[in-house]
């Protein structure tokens, strides 16, 4: 018998509400895994069909085995001995279905619903009555001074393992115990596998039972289930039929208070006053069970609910998809589909039933974006609209799995720093890609309904489309902003290296202005066809802030220009481009120009700018000339900032 304390915890707190078509928990094996149309695949396929479809012409009860070792593969599926056929059937097509979404590639599984469960696994666990599995979950409210309501569950519970053992020859039973102390009544079901002897049956639920941890104490509802037992208790009649088992109450009911008799007058106040009261109440219970049904059934059309640390509560509709609609889609995640991969996992290209092509973002397992990244991200990006920003289509929370536009050219970077690939870039495109990727800053900035900063912006987030236009992906380390707010600080430091800000690097302080730098650098990038490295890398000949600088103070501009422009390009915006990178990389955050600012000097012939001083992380070797050096016709006139909203 395995302990109760390694239950799933992820599932051990359950709302009041659930459906019993919704599982209400399932436990994988991830360490003992099968691939897609293998043999060890197709075996568990047929069981599952086969155990759905003999179940419940079997009382809701049925064992087998498929295939031979090392593909063999066992299971067994449970009804409620209270449910119908129908809704027995029901339930196990459901399970059949899910437990293929939920553990995925998982050799060893079980899936628990109200109503039945399912088990299987490549290890023959069928002539054994060992209860593998065991889960405890609970509904997360408290019974006020619960000492005695305690007490009356776990006798309840006992007394129901003895029927289910002792008192029916299917193993199964139901009980009640009235309401003590105006606690609610207590209900209870108990329940074995048909294929236990009566001792087995008893010794498996006592062992559930005595098991049974602390932390359930004082709780309304809660759940101890297995795969050959299973026991249950809640505060209302949950079961089909009257209770098996009916225990007295633990104490005597409190006597009646003396009976007064109000005048005429006084009690038809008091009749009217509590048929009021009533009518309220009950107004009251079936709103929220209407809300209650409503939200369930509209989480079912694929709404989810995703919490952002910044902002709570946010509804994102109609944008979850199933994980086989996104295995079918890719040929189960194909090496033939993949697009490119990073530290954050794969990228995969997929063609939904309709014929759109999508791109299919695939966490790895040990990937720095966790859940609550991937939550942040689909809540960010679903709120964003811009032709420079990529365009969300769905998501899947069952394996971490983003689903975005198909964007035919890939990354910036596969393009740019590829000796060959840069030729498709001539200025004219290049000039293109840093205006879109700045409109595309300037709106998350001050454009859209609340303030974003990127924070992880750099050549690999960039995606060029069919015509080469740049749309900003990658929001898993945005922050959001509301109000006049435009800075924050963050304990946690997490971007790349050559893109970061020095305020952010060194102390955690981000705002708009560190967007701008790592936009500083792309624009430096993009002229230079030179990738930035990492900026404490000092062993390194000459990093590209301070290889872009050198030039800048002597004047020796076209030698930095990427070599596949040749000498097609004009001069003057290319150096413009520069005069604005160097300005976006400054190291104090005040002299870096805001996302407006940029836009406006990409866009105007004969605007004055005002000169760069020394980037920063400029390396020792750097020329601290004076700024008047500077080999341009420029007057150093600053140009007046937008200020934020």
């Amino acid at each position: 018998m395995s302990s109760l304390t390694s239950i799933l915890l992820s599932c051990l707190f359950l709302g009041p509400f659930f459906a019993a078509d919704e599982p209400l928990c399932q436990t994988c094996n991830t360490r003992r895994n099968y691939t897609v149309n293998s043999d060890y695949f197709r075996n568990l396929e047929h069981l599952l069909d086969y155990l759905t479809q003999n179940a419940s012409l079997n009382g809701g009860f049925f064992t087998a085995t498929v295939g031979r070792n090392p593909d063999q593969v066992s299971g067994l599926v449970l009804c409620r001995r209270d449910v119908s056929a129908p809704a027995c059937s029901s339930c196990l097509r459901n399970a059949s279905d899910d437990i293929l979404e939920l553990c995925p590639r998982s050799k060893d599984a079980v899936i628990w619903y109200e109503y039945c469960l399912l088990c299987y696994s490549d290890n023959n666990f069928l002539s054994s009555s060992n209860n593998t599995h065991e889960l405890v979950m609970y509904v997360p409210q408290n019974i006020t001074n619960h000492s005695l309501f305690d007490k009356q569950v776990d006798k309840l519970m006992n007394a129901v393992a003895d029927g289910a053992a002792y008192n029916t020859s299917r193993l199964f039973a139901t009980g009640q115990v009235d309401s003590t102390d105006n606690t609610s009544n207590i209900y209870a079901l108990a329940q074995c596998t048909p294929d236990l002897s009566r001792r087995q049956c008893r010794q498996c639920l006592q062992e559930l039972i005595k098991e049974k941890p602390t932390w359930l104490d004082g709780k309304p509802e809660g759940w101890i289930l297995g795969v050959r037992c299973i026991t249950m208790y809640k505060t209302y009649s949950f079961y089909n039929g009257a209770p098996m088992i009916q225990l007295p109450s633990a104490a005597p009911a409190p006597l009646m208070p003396p009976l007064v008799i109000p005048s005429a007058k006084q009690g038809k106040k008091k009749v009217t006053s509590t048929v009021l009261l009533i009518v309220v109440l009950i107004a009251t219970a079936l709103v929220l069970s209407v809300i209650c049904i409503y939200l369930r059934r509209r989480s079912k059309r694929k709404e989810v609910l995703l919490y952002d640390t910044e902002r709570g509560i946010t509804d994102v509709e109609s944008l979850l998809l199933r994980l086989s609609t996104l295995r079918a889609a890719t040929a189960n995640f194909s090496e033939i589909n993949k697009l490119g991969q990073g530290g954050f996992g794969t990228v995969y290209k997929g063609i939904l039933p309709d014929g759109q092509e999508i791109a299919v973002k695939r966490l790895s397992r040990d990937s720095r974006q966790g859940i609550g990244e991937l939550k942040n991200e689909l809540v960010l990006v679903a709120k964003l609209q811009h032709k420079n920003l990529v365009r969300l289509l769905g998501a899947c929370l069952e394996e971490k799995l983003l689903v975005y536009e198909y964007v035919p050219n890939r990354s910036l970077d596969t393009i740019l720093f590829d000796p060959e690939k840069s030729k498709q870039l001539d200025w004219a495109t290049r000039f293109r890609i840093i205006v879109g990727i700045a409109r595309g800053l300037l709106y998350l900035h001050e454009d859209s309904q609340l303030r974003i900063i990127h924070r992880d912006l750099k050549a690999s987030n960039i995606l060029l489309d069919a015509d080469m236009n740049p749309k900003i992906s990658d929001f898993g380390l945005a922050r959001l902003f509301g109000g006049d707010q435009i800075q924050g600080i963050t304990t946690r430091v997490a971007g790349t290296f050559g893109y970061m800000a020095p305020e952010y690097s060194t102390l955690g302080h981000f705002s708009i202005k560190s967007d701008v730098f790592s936009f500083g650098v792309l624009i430096l990038e993009v002229v230079t066809g030179r990738k930035n490295g990492g900026y404490f890398e000092y062993q390194q000949d000459e990093d590209l802030l301070s290889y872009v600088w050198g030039h800048w103070t002597n004047g020796t501009m076209e030698e930095i220009t990427d070599p596949s422009l040749g000498m097609n390009y004009p001069r003057s915006e290319v150096l413009t481009c520069i005069h604005i990178g160097l300005l976006c990389v400054q190291k104090n955050p005040a002299g870096r120009p805001s996302m407006s600012t940029v836009v406006l000097m990409l866009s105007s012939d004969n605007l004055s700018i005002k000169a760069p001083s020394m980037p920063a992380f400029c390396i020792e070797k750097c020329s601290q000339s004076s700024s008047n050096s500077i080999p341009l016709s420029l007057n150093g006139l600053s140009i007046t900032e937008f200020a934020p909203r």
